[in-house]
Formats: structure tokens, sequence, C-alpha cells
């Protein structure tokens, strides 16, 4: 099996991120929806979300979280040599290149940009996507993976069919990583797609196959809907617990061998990085890896900020003295469509490079 030190480290040298001044609280969301505030803050897992002001547009709140993250580190803007912008595909205008603007804005001159998207996958894909150029290409030593998400916008409280996106919110995060980095190593990634629940959750009126006129707005048609729910709810019970874990197993196959030369398992799993799920699914998640709720974060009084979770619970894992120093981190990620993710990160400081 191949050690770790066969490759040279990628690192993540600092993380940023951003949240907008404007909340909706558990009791504000209950208002709305007519649900109990218990069933919004116990069942849901919503205590608070963070959701977009007027000026708090999508790319615009990546490069605050990329700014943000850029000064944990003294790393010049001028030396990145890629930016995977993950900025959603509702931003500030359609069929544009939001990275080229990111890259701009936060003085990344020299490097070439990508817009990556895979939902709330994005961010272990585009972690995949960075270590593995930083391995194959001599020249890129520096990755910014960076975005802003304003979904928040399309989720609507009178659909009770969609009460499993109600955690959604808006924000922004960060994520900068380098070749040879002596801490924070990214080991294995590993992704599976399952395109049988592509077209269950969507916004029905967005593109070319129904444009959001004013009818189809006036019709809430222009908020996500879950247009399949048996079908969608049968086969995602069946199916996604078992591929997440499977994402973790494999992740752990790929990150090579420790320093004994055994291969990583779950047992070594000290930290689970996990994008917001309901409560009962997150507790689900560690009793499956054989962890604690005290070795991961809940990120309930945020919201659900897609692919920037994982910025957002390395940041509260560190706050809360959760995610510490020799602790291994599995992230998981899924996105709809549907794609399941997990990384696997060492954290700290890593002598043996």
């Amino acid at each position: 099996m191949m050690k770790t030190t066969d490759q040279p480290a990628i690192g993540i040298v600092s993380i940023g991120a951003y949240t907008p001044e404007s909340f909706l609280t558990a009791a504000d969301i209950a208002e709305v929806s007519g649900l109990p505030e218990w069933v919004v803050s116990e069942k849901l897992g919503i205590e608070r979300k963070y959701v977009a002001g007027p000026d708090d547009h999508p790319n615009a709140m990546g490069i605050k979280a990329a700014l943000d993250c850029l000064s944990h580190s003294d790393i010049s803007p001028s030396e990145i040599d890629v930016v995977l912008c993950t900025t959603e595909e509702w931003r500030e205008y359609f069929l544009w290149t939001s990275g080229a603007h990111l890259a701009y804005e936060i003085g990344a001159t020299n490097a070439w940009v990508m817009d990556v998207h895979a939902r709330c996958a994005t961010t272990v894909g585009a972690m995949k996507m960075a270590r593995d150029m930083m391995i194959a290409d001599p020249e890129i030593n520096t990755v910014l993976i960076a975005g802003g998400y304003r979904v928040s916008d399309f989720i609507n409280f009178k659909n009770r069919r969609t009460t499993f996106l109600w955690n959604i919110g808006s924000g922004a995060g960060a994520m900068l990583l380098r070749k040879n980095w002596p801490r924070n190593h990214v080991l294995g990634s590993h992704l599976i797609a399952d395109g049988y629940m592509s077209k269950h959750v969507i916004v029905p009126a967005s593109g070319t196959v129904k444009f959001p006129t004013p009818e189809a707005i006036a019709n809430d048609e222009f908020y996500f809907d879950l247009v399949e729910p048996d079908l969608m709810k049968s086969r995602l019970n069946e199916i996604s617990m078992d591929n997440w874990v499977k994402c973790v197993d494999e992740a752990l196959r790929k990150s090579g061998t420790k320093p004994d030369g055994m291969p990583y398992t779950r047992a070594d799993l000290d930290f689970l990085n996990m994008v917001l799920i309901k409560p009962s699914g997150h507790r689900d998640m560690l009793n499956r890896l054989g962890l604690t709720e005290e070795q991961s974060v809940y990120l309930a009084h945020i919201g659900h900020i897609g692919e920037q979770d994982a910025m957002f619970a390395i940041r509260e894992g560190l706050a809360q003295g959760r995610l510490k120093d020799g602790d291994l981190m599995a992230i998981v990620a899924a996105g709809i469509g549907y794609v399941w993710a997990a990384s696997i990160v060492r954290w700290g400081e890593v002598s043996e490079l």
C-alpha cells in the first residue's frame, strides 16, 4: 500500500468564513411555516440560520471569506497558482466566471481559475482536485478554494415537502492549501454519484425547461421543490447513510498508511466534520463511525451554508476545543443530484514530510 510520504504533502494553511448580519431564528421559521417551534429546533436542528441581506451577494461574500482566509496566513495572494471558485450558481450574474472576479478582487493576479459545482459536496470535490493537481503538476504549489452561498433565497417555508432544506442559509467560506505545508495534511478523498435522484429536488422554473416567468414565480415555482417525494424518500433512506460511510471508508483506504505501516480505519477517526443535516442523521453518522457528540460540532446556530459548512465546522471545532492537533478528521458532505463525498485530514503539525 502506498504511504503518504511517497507523494508531496498537501496541507491546509488557513480557512476563512463570512456570515451576513441578518438571520432567522427557530421562532421566526415556526411563525412563517406554522410548525411548532420545538419541531424546527429539535427535529430540523435549526436554532437560527444566517440569511443574506440586500447587499450580501454570493461572490462578494466569497471574496470576504477569501480575504479572511488570507489574513490568517503569511502567503501573498500573488503566490496563489489556482483559484477553485465554489460560489453557487445562484450568484450576481448567470453565465459568468465567478472565479475570475474573485481572484482579481483579492489580488491573486498570477492564478488561473475555475468555477466548480457539486452542490453541497463541492468543497470535498475541490479539495480532491486541488490535491491531485498539486501532486501532478510541479508548477502548482498553492490553491485557494473559496465561494459564497445564498441559496436561502429559494426556500419556501410554506412547502412542507422541503422541510429538509429549511436549514439552508447564506454565507461564504474559503480554504488555502499548499504543497509541502507542514500542517493539516489532506490525505484521501472519495465521491459517489447516483443520478437516479437527479431531478427529484429542483427549482421547477429556473432554466431552459421552464423560464422563471412572472406567472411561474407567482405559483412558487422559483423555489426549491421536492417533485418526486415518495421515490426520493425511499431511495435516499435506503442508500444515503451507507454511501456516506462508504465514502469515509474509501477515503481512509486512499489515505495511505500510518507511520507504523498499518492502514487507516474508522477506529483512527477523532473528529467528524459533517455537512449540516437533521440531528438524528448527525447522531446516526457519529454512531456508525464510532464517535461521540463531543468529537464533532453541530452547526444549528449557523445554518447550512452548503459546501461552505466544512470551513465553519473547522472554525467551530477549533473554537470549542473539539478539533485538536493530531486529530484525524473526516469531512463528510452530500449534494442534491445526488453526490456523496468524504475527505480525510490529519490536523495539526505533521513531522514526516
